[in-house]
C-alpha cells in the first residue's frame, strides 16, 4: 500500500507539472508531444535531475512559460541534449523504438566483420584491424581472418574524418582494401580487396567455448561478446559443459566486450562464483525521487541460482577467475569484475576498462506507467530513450571508477600479433595460462606499439554502444 502511495505521489509530481497547462491555453502542449516527453521522462528518471536546473520540479510557474522552452528547441533530440548533465557520456534518444529494442535483443545489421580502428602515427590517416569474425555472415564467407589490416573503404583512404561516414553510415555493403606490414614498419596496401554486405543478423554472444588441459589443470575459456539475456541459456549450457568436464580454473574473454543487460551480467557472475542467493552482487544507487520511494530489497540485487525462466544455473563454485578485459571492456563487463571482486581472486589481464559504471532504462512515451513500459504508448510516435537512470555499487560499496578498472596484469594487444582467439598460444589467453600453471612471472606488462595502436571498436560504434541496462522485468515493481 505505502509502494502505491509514494508511486502516484511522484506520477503525480511529474504529470501535475503540466497537467494543468491544457486548460489555460488553446494552443496546448499536443504539438510537442514528443518533446514533453523527453521533459517528462528525464524529470521523474534521470540519474543526474538534481544537477540539471532546467529539470527541476519547480522550472516552470505556468504553462506559457513550459510551452515557451519546449519549442525553443527545434528538435527532441536537441531538447534532450541539452537536458543532460555535463559528465554524462552515455545516454541517447533514438526516433525508432523498434530497432532500439531489436539491437538489445541482439538484432541488427551486420556484415560479421568486427574491427579495430586505430591512427597512423597520430593521424589523420586511419586503419583498421580485424578482430573477430561473427560465423554465417559475409565476413565468414571471405577470406577475412583476425588480425588482417586495412586502409581504404571503397577505393578511399580511411582518415580521422571520414571513417564514421564510410564504415558506419547506411550503406549495406562497402569494399576493404586490405593491407600489410612492409620490412621497415609501414602499412602498405596489398591490392587484395573483400567486399563485405549487411544482413540482418541475430549475434549469440557466446562466441567460443572450449576447455583444455594444461600441467594437469583443466581449464575452460569462453569468449563472451556481448551480456544479452535472450541468449542466457545457451550462456548457460555452455557453463554446463564445463561443470561436466571437471573445468579448475577459467578463462573469461570480455575483451570485446561492451556491455549490455545487467541481469545477464548477474547470471554469469552466479555461474562463475556458485554465491547462495542471500549474498549480495550489487546494490543500485538511483536519484533521490526514486531512491525516496525504493526499501533497501528494492534497489538490491543478489547472485542468483536460477534463469528468469527457472533453469536451474550451471556454476563452477570458483574461488578465483581470470578476466581478459581492456578499455573496449565497459559496463556490465565492468560490472562482473567489480561484483565478484568481494567474493573471490579477480586476476583481470588486459589493459584499463572503459570506465562505464552507469545503468540505463528505456523509457517510451507512456505516462501510465512512467514511460518504463510498452503498453499504452502514444501511437503518434516512435521516439525512445536510453537515459543513465543509476549507478551499480558492489557489496564493499565500490562503485567510483570513471576513470575505467586497473589490471592486474598489463598486456596490451598488438596489431602484429593478435593470435587466434582461444588458442593457448594466443597472448592474453597465455598470459593467463602463465599464472595459473605458475609458470609465469606476476606482473609481467608490455607495451603496443605507439604507431598502430587501436584507439576504437566496431563493437562502440553500433546503437548500443556500450550500454549496460535493466531488462524491463527487473525495473521496480512500484513503476510498472
Amino acid at each position: 500500500m505505502k509502494k502505491t502511495w509514494i508511486y502516484a505521489m511522484l506520477l503525480l509530481l511529474c504529470l501535475s507539472i503540466t497537467a494543468c497547462f491544457e486548460d489555460q491555453d488553446d494552443n496546448t502542449i499536443a504539438n510537442t508531444d514528443i518533446k514533453d516527453f523527453v521533459w517528462k521522462g528525464l524529470n521523474l528518471w534521470y540519474f543526474w535531475q538534481n544537477d540539471v536546473p532546467d529539470l527541476a520540479d519547480d522550472r516552470f510557474s505556468n504553462a506559457q512559460e513550459y510551452a515557451t522552452f519546449l519549442d525553443s528547441y527545434s528538435t527532441p533530440d536537441a531538447l534532450f541534449d541539452n537536458l543532460l548533465f555535463n559528465e554524462d557520456r552515455f545516454s541517447w534518444i533514438v526516433d525508432d523504438y523498434f530497432t532500439l529494442n531489436n539491437a538489445l535483443n541482439g538484432i541488427s545489421k551486420s556484415n560479421g566483420m568486427e574491427f579495430g580502428l586505430g591512427t597512423i602515427n597520430g593521424g589523420p590517416d586511419v586503419f583498421g584491424a580485424v578482430q573477430y569474425i561473427l560465423p554465417n555472415t559475409s565476413a565468414s564467407s571471405s577470406t577475412l581472418q583476425r588480425g588482417m589490416l586495412f586502409l581504404t573503404v571503397d577505393g578511399v583512404q580511411l582518415t580521422e574524418s571520414n571513417f564514421g561516414g564510410l564504415l558506419f553510415a547506411d550503406n549495406d555493403t562497402y569494399t576493404i582494401g586490405l593491407a600489410e606490414l612492409d620490412s621497415t614498419n609501414n602499412l602498405v596496401l596489398t591490392g587484395e580487396t573483400v567486399t563485405l554486405t549487411k544482413q540482418v543478423y541475430e549475434e549469440n554472444p557466446v562466441l567460443i567455448s572450449n576447455t583444455f588441459t594444461v600441467d594437469g589443470i583443466k581449464v575452460g575459456y569462453l569468449m563472451y561478446n556481448r551480456f544479452t539475456s535472450n541468449f542466457d541459456q545457451q550462456l548457460n549450457d555452455a557453463f554446463g559443459t564445463f561443470v561436466a568436464e571437471g573445468v579448475q580454473d577459467l578463462v573469461l574473454d570480455l575483451r570485446y566486450n561492451p556491455g549490455g543487460s545487467v541481469g545477464s551480467a548477474i547470471n554469469l557472475s552466479s555461474m562463475i562464483s556458485g554465491e547462495p542467493t542471500s549474498n549480495l552482487f550489487l546494490k543500485q544507487r538511483w536519484n533521490d525521487k526514486i531512491q525516496a520511494a525504493l526499501s533497501d530489497e528494492d534497489v538490491s540485487r543478489n547472485f542468483v541460482d536460477q534463469l528468469s525462466d527457472g533453469t536451474a544455473i550451471n556454476t563452477l563454485n570458483l574461488n578465483k577467475v581470470y578476466i581478459l578485459a581492456q578499455g573496449t571492456s565497459a559496463s556490465a563487463s565492468e560490472l562482473v569484475i567489480n561484483g565478484l571482486t568481494p567474493y573471490m581472486d579477480v586476476i583481470h589481464i588486459g589493459n584499463t576498462t572503459r570506465g562505464k559504471n552507469e545503468f540505463s532504462i528505456t523509457l517510451y512515451d507512456s505516462p501510465d506507467c512512467a514511460y518504463s513500459c510498452t503498453t499504452g504508448i502514444n501511437p503518434s510516435h516512435t521516439w525512445a530513450m536510453q537515459p543513465l537512470v543509476g549507478k551499480n555499487e558492489n557489496a564493499d560499496g565500490f562503485y567510483q571508477y570513471e576513470a575505467g578498472l586497473q589490471p592486474t596484469i598489463l598486456l596490451e594487444e598488438t596489431v602484429s600479433n593478435y593470435g587466434v582467439l582461444g588458442q593457448q598460444d594466443e597472448p592474453l589467453l597465455a598470459r593467463a595460462i602463465q599464472h595459473l600453471t605458475g609458470n609465469g612471472r606476476f606482473g609481467t606488462t608490455t607495451e603496443a606499439s605507439s604507431k598502430f595502436r587501436i584507439n576504437k571498436s566496431s563493437n562502440l560504434q553500433t546503437l548500443t554502444r556500450d550500454n549496460m541496462y535493466l531488462d524491463s522485468d527487473d525495473i521496480p515493481n512500484i513503476f510498472k
